[in-house]
């Protein structure tokens, strides 16, 4: 057992949301769907936000997009993630969410560093535009009151800024509050960062003192329990927002909530139970998206689940081509369920790992921060939530 750390912060309010546990599962495209946010409620209390959608693709009905607003029949918190680029569209897509999907929550995203995206002035860019910005967040703030009579908060998450010398992050935050956003969360990372270095959690310090209206949250390198609560006591931040750490451990749930409880964090589980989880996971999957699409949707998850297991690599590259679960619970018959993790395996990175790389941008971009022209249409795909 891990010495319980001391516990920072019993629970979160995030508008008329109460939550138990400071913890929120930050929305990651392709993961954080339905299927994988009921593994994750099942081993502790927290937010589940669901993958992001685009503003333009909920109106237009695309089904890719309709499929990701699933939300199980038993979620306590219908909570999803938003993305936009125009103020009506943001607006009138946080009505019908709330109107049509019964959503509790919408996060607004402000922080995809991909470069398709970031070159026509959206994503992790957009803060720079920061009348537009506000604009967004105030329509999204109006819409869902109106629909919901004030039991939907609205929330921001987003990147400290462009790179070193151009932060937003401050003035974000602030523009939040202004806007009436209920909380807001910060990935302490620039958009040139991509995901590489080390988050700075001073910046998370830093927006919590200026911003102290509102909630805040901090999101970066927490990859253990004990991470968590260090970001807590370090920062003075509200809760904290658990992305990568999470990709194939669905359990750092419950270490969380021992952890913020002070009570004795456990041990990683031996590989018996990760087998049988991964099992479990592929048949929510193809329950959820079709045999032949659960499948592949799995197929990224394997790594994730098996690292820090001393598994060897001609599995884990007959995992990456599974047809069947009854393949996949063949070829995991094959380990031995009493096996450990390594030591090293319990801060293993996981997920994105890119960067530093320089961020593409339109011309004249920071020349633009007061101006009301729209954006490309390309600025409304973006690919990560970031």
């Amino acid at each position: 057992m891990t010495a319980p750390a001391a516990p920072t912060v019993a629970g979160l309010s995030i508008g008329p949301i109460d939550l138990d546990v400071p913890v929120v599962l930050a929305p990651m495209a392709g993961v954080t769907n339905a299927p994988f946010r009921r593994l994750c409620r099942a081993h502790g209390a927290g937010l589940y936000v669901s993958e992001m959608i685009t503003a333009r693709a909920f109106l237009e009905g695309n089904a890719k997009t309709r499929r990701l607003t699933h939300f199980d029949a038993d979620e306590p918190v219908r909570s999803t993630q938003l993305y936009g680029i125009d103020p009506t569209e943001v607006g009138e897509a946080v009505r019908r969410l709330v109107e049509e999907v019964g959503v509790h929550h919408v996060d607004l995203n402000f922080g995809c560093p991909v470069a398709k995206v970031t070159r026509n002035g959206g994503g992790a860019a957009l803060p720079v535009r920061r009348r537009l910005l506000s604009r967004i967040m105030r329509s999204a703030v109006r819409a869902a009151e109106q629909a919901s009579g004030g039991a939907v908060p609205v929330t921001a998450k987003f990147r400290m800024g462009i790179d070193d010398d151009h932060l937003t992050f401050l003035e974000t935050g602030r523009r939040a509050v202004d806007a009436g956003c209920a909380a807001i969360a910060l990935h302490a990372r620039t958009a040139t960062q991509l995901y590489s270095g080390t988050a700075d959690w001073d910046a998370i310090g830093e927006l919590k003192a200026a911003v102290p209206e509102i909630p805040v949250l901090g999101n970066g390198d927490v990859w253990e329990a004990a991470d968590a609560v260090r970001m807590v006591a370090q920062t003075g931040c509200d809760g904290v927002v658990i992305g990568r750490g999470c990709l194939g451990r669905p359990w750092l749930f419950g270490d969380l909530g021992a952890a913020f409880a002070g009570r004795p964090v456990p041990d990683p589980p031996l590989l018996g139970e990760v087998t049988a989880t991964m099992l479990t996971h592929l048949d929510l999957l193809q329950r959820w998206a079709g045999e032949w699409l659960g499948v592949r949707e799995f197929r990224k998850h394997t790594g994730w689940y098996l690292k820090g297991y001393p598994v060897g690599n001609a599995l884990r590259r007959s995992l990456n081509v599974v047809e069947s679960s009854t393949q996949l619970a063949a070829a995991l018959e094959s380990l031995d369920p009493t096996t450990a993790m390594t030591a090293e395996g319990r801060r293993a990175k996981r997920g994105h790992q890119q960067g530093p790389r320089p961020v593409s941008l339109p011309d004249g971009w920071y020349d633009l921060a007061d101006s009301d022209d729209a954006l490309a249409d390309g600025a409304e795909a973006p690919g990560s939530g970031g």
